[in-house]
């Protein structure tokens, strides 16, 4: 809020301007003056503030879905958060990158051109070595990924790529599908170094081990839904939809949801001297008969019991009952 005059300061003002003391003109070239701004024409603004801020939002819900995904399939708690989208060019981008890099070049159908998801070694490490049974821990040298890794890293960023269409969906219809995977940054100049990109930052911890997701989106690509990146567009959208939607799409995720079920052939207790003799060809005694239903476990839930069998040269079993008792 500007200064407030006193009356005694504007009767002065008044008379400066009567005498000519004061021109007009350079009172309203001053003003003039301190609204003007730099306009850096190696670097147009073509991505407005509210643009970047609809993109954070339809980030987020992308990074939790993301989140809850690499959860059950890692079996690791893992946190993602979306640190900031800018605007930048893509060789600031670029020059950044250094190797090995993981960069999945990404068709972003219906829309025309690609777009660069990039995510950190150590990312890619991690998720490597749990799914091939590890920790995921760090490791101590960055190195090239081989062969193998890079299938198991495909199969993986696939299902991350294919979990962008819900979070677009109120934006438009997307079908984006892996081209593919550059571990060296120098074979991924899908677009012009000068272009605009808008750059979206999501921080990724699976376990003990941290690292980066960049989503390199250039404005070509985007530029037929900009006017829909807003975030009044945005929602309205959300609000018309009601709560029957919004119910589908719930059952729709819980009905692809992986869950474990074990069954429980029999319990029995034995010492540390036994269990230290076991050998080869040793009988154990089960707390179960022969004739008894088995325990089939949900998670860590008792749900049913079954019979145990065969089914076309497989192990089988037959769910006889439902366990009812309520969790206290």
């Amino acid at each position: 809020m500007g200064e407030v005059l006193s009356q005694n300061e504007i009767d002065e003002l008044l008379n400066a301007l009567n005498t000519g003391e004061l021109d007009v003109t350079d009172i309203q070239t001053t003003d003039r003056e301190k609204h003007v701004k730099n306009y850096d024409f190696a670097r147009p603004s073509k991505f407005a503030k509210e643009q970047l801020r609809t993109l954070e939002i339809i980030f987020d819900n992308y990074s939790r879905i993301i989140s809850t995904y690499l959860s059950g399939y890692l079996r690791a708690g893992t946190q993602i958060d979306v640190i900031n989208a800018e605007a930048v060019t893509y060789y600031e981008f670029s020059n950044s990158l250094s190797n090995p890099v993981i960069l999945s070049i990404v068709d972003f159908s219906p829309l025309k051109g690609s777009v660069i998801l990039e995510l950190s070694p150590s990312i890619g490490y991690s998720i490597i070595d749990r799914i091939l049974g590890g920790k995921g821990s760090m490791i101590d040298k960055i190195r090239e990924f081989t062969e193998i890794e890079r299938i198991l890293l495909e199969r993986i960023i696939s299902q991350l790529i294919n979990l962008l269409r819900e979070p677009w969906e109120n934006v438009v219809d997307l079908r984006p599908r892996l081209d593919k995977i550059e571990t060296n940054s120098q074979f991924a100049q899908v677009i012009s170094p000068n272009e605009m990109i808008a750059l979206v930052t999501l921080n990724i911890k699976i376990g003990e081990v941290e690292g980066m997701m960049n989503i390199c989106i250039p404005h070509l690509v985007i530029e037929p839904i900009m006017d829909k990146l807003n975030t009044k567009y945005w929602f309205t959208i959300i609000e018309q939809e009601d709560q029957t939607i919004y119910r589908k799409h719930l059952e729709k995720r819980l009905q692809i949801a992986k869950i474990p079920i074990k069954t429980i052939l029999g319990k029995t207790h034995i010492t540390v001297g036994e269990f230290v003799n076991l050998q080869v060809g040793d009988v154990i005694k089960l707390d179960s008969y022969t004739n008894s239903d088995l325990d089939i476990m949900v998670g860590n839930l008792l749900k049913f019991h079954a019979k145990p069998g065969v089914f076309k040269n497989r192990n089988a079993i037959q769910i006889t009952s439902i366990e009812r008792k309520e969790e206290e």
